[in-house]
């Protein structure tokens, strides 16, 4: 008896509509709607768009960071400062986005986006958050979904 591995075919993923949380996201998916998705405080993000993001985001500012770090040693001051200005617009580019998706995330597990505050506490305020992000999804999170359009029908008074 031989074992003979199936073919995996590739599926294109079903689109998922931004007002909703992508469960199956891939590192791309993620900076995408990341991106896509950049000062939308409502709605839901699941926990691999988050994570993914998390991973995206750390790794880009760990190699900013440490080509400031290589161009100091090798006494480059311009090279320091390129790299910082670098890493401060990167930093500042993905701030506001980078709260969006906690709110969002903290809506997937049925909290309040306000509980994104909770950052401001030192130290106890992260673990707290860190601890809410790693909860899994839940089913009453949907009270957070505003279906596409919700925005403008509420403008014109339908």
């Amino acid at each position: 008896m031989t074992y003979t591995p199936q073919q995996q075919s590739a599926q294109p993923v079903v689109d998922v509509p931004l007002s909703a949380p992508l469960y199956t996201a891939s590192p791309p998916d993620a900076v995408i709607r990341f991106f896509k998705k950049y000062a939308t405080f409502s709605g839901r993000a699941s926990r691999c768009e988050y994570w993914w993001w998390v991973m995206v985001n750390g790794i880009v500012t760990t190699l900013l960071y440490f080509s400031a770090v290589l161009a100091g040693i090798n006494e480059v001051m311009a090279g320091v400062m390129i790299a910082l200005g670098l890493l401060g617009a990167w930093l500042l580019a993905t701030l506001v986005p980078g709260v969006a998706l906690i709110v969002r995330r903290l809506h997937d597990a049925n909290f309040s986006g306000w509980m994104a505050l909770l950052l401001l506490i030192p130290v106890l305020g992260g673990i707290a958050l860190l601890v809410f992000v790693l909860m899994d999804a839940k089913p009453e999170g949907q009270r957070f979904d505003r279906p596409a359009g919700f925005q403008e029908q509420a403008l014109a008074g339908n």
